[in-house]
């Protein structure tokens, strides 16, 4: 494993309010106004790697067995309930809940030997999403920033008037801690939240809320609005009132000068032949939500749908009943983004992904379920550069570890942000201002190289 290095890509450049703001919109999502910030230099390690993310967070741990890595010859008890279905390509098997997806494995990556040894919740979703291991994670809380916030960092959003990272319909704070802040890069890269639940009749956009002292009447009168900003600004050293709001309140004021992302997140853009191809439900909404997110320009997507037995992956028990509800809706919403985003010619330009934080127990218990098992895994990856049709790695007969080409979370991780542009060997620099690395171990997965 190569050292860690200095990455010289993290100079600031100062720029004058006046260069930053643009008509329609005030500024780069997920980036404060330069009032009391610089603006970062781009990560990019090449202007062909102008990349988005999205990822299908599949929190509570899917089971690789009864999804990318079937075990058809195994007894029972390993097998599951579910038969398999052939593929589009030669020797590649899903589940047989994954027909839409096997259609098009030509433009998938399956990796089946992700492994790591962290069989809580908290410990494992911390690795996965930040690339550090950590005991006791719930009780100590996010130590490393998560990857959607390293790229909104490194990356910002593609397009001015977008945030660069969004969580569809929230973040996980306040669901079991699944570390996806900033940590100690600071609140301005936190994702701005979905809003709610994007197959609800009810849904609504985010609320762009701003703070009294500066009303949205005053940001939607464009010919008012660099003079209203310089008055602000000229008071701001008497009062400090930019300095008091907090980050949120400031990416409001961002985002709210704009129809950029208003226009982003309103589905009814969509004619209701692709809103019905994607589902009505949570999975297909939401690949919908973050397609109209990532062609507007934010940088990283993460949908997080959480509803016990329904959306939540953790299958202690009547694992069957629990995937037949569930995987149907996932296998449409997945394959449908994956040709949507071809048709409109975003195929490399998007990286899809899906996976949580580890895998289910080989065999079915008492209950009808499987435990905890991170000792293997499966990863599907999509676009983006990445080569389709092929698996990756593969597990023991009985799916208990990997068989051949073990690989890391820090592995997964390098590659995601390779695809976008950023040197996973790069550093950030902590509160104390010391340069801490993007992944502590782990190299870019050659295979998924196009």
């Amino acid at each position: 494993m190569s050292h860690p290095r200095y990455w010289n890509g993290l100079d600031f450049c100062p720029l004058d309010r006046r260069g930053f703001i643009k008509v329609g919109a005030l500024g780069v999502g997920g980036l404060s106004l330069p009032l009391l910030s610089q603006l970062q230099s781009q990560a990019a390690t090449g202007a062909a790697k102008d990349r988005s993310i999205i990822l299908f967070w599949m929190a509570g741990g899917p089971s690789h067995i009864d999804t990318y890595d079937p075990k058809p010859d195994a007894t029972g008890e390993i097998r599951g309930p579910f038969a398999t279905v052939e593929t589009n390509v030669p020797g590649m098997q899903f589940s047989e809940l994954l027909p839409q997806q096997a259609k098009l494995a030509d433009r998938l990556t399956i990796i089946r030997s992700i492994s790591h040894n962290l069989a809580v919740h908290d410990d494992g979703s911390h690795w996965m999403q930040t690339g550090y291991p950590l005991l006791n994670a719930r009780a100590r809380g996010q130590t490393h920033p998560a990857e959607g916030t390293v790229v909104s960092r490194l990356r910002g959003a593609k397009a001015p008037g977008m945030p660069a990272y969004v969580c569809i319909p929230e973040d996980y704070r306040s669901h079991m801690g699944f570390y996806q802040t900033a940590a100690y890069l600071g609140s301005k890269y936190n994702a701005l939240n979905g809003g709610g639940d994007p197959s609800l009749g009810n849904y609504r956009p985010p609320e762009f809320s701003l703070p009294a002292s500066v009303p949205l009447a005053r940001l939607d009168d464009r010919k008012n609005l660099l003079a209203s900003l310089d008055r602000f600004a000229a008071q701001a050293d008497a009062v400090q009132q930019w300095g008091d709001l907090d980050d949120a309140q400031q990416k409001a004021i961002e985002l709210a000068s704009g129809s950029r992302a208003r226009q982003a997140f309103d589905l009814s853009h969509e004619k209701q032949e692709l809103r019905e191809a994607y589902g009505q439900h949570a999975y297909g909404q939401s690949a919908l939500l973050a397609r109209r997110l990532v062609e507007a320009g934010a940088r990283f997507v993460t949908i997080n749908l959480y509803e016990k037995d329904v959306d939540w992956w953790d299958d202690h028990t009547t694992i069957e009943k629990n995937l037949r509800k569930r995987l149907p809706p996932f296998d449409r919403a997945i394959a449908t983004l994956i040709t949507d985003l071809q048709r409109r010619g975003l195929s490399d330009n998007v990286l899809v992904a899906a996976y949580g934080e580890f895998g289910r127990t080989p065999r079915i218990d008492k209950g009808a379920g499987r435990g905890h098992w991170p000792s293997a895994m499966s990863v599907l990856l999509s676009g983006g550069g990445t080569r389709g049709g092929q698996i990756i790695g593969s597990t023991l007969p009985d799916g208990s570890a990997p068989k051949d080409r073990p690989l890391t979370p820090g592995s997964l991780l390098a590659t995601l942000y390779s695809a976008v542009g950023i040197d996973p060997h790069g550093t950030l620099p902590d509160l104390q201002n010391r340069p801490i690395p993007l992944v502590p171990e782990g190299e870019v997965i050659r295979e998924c190289v196009g």
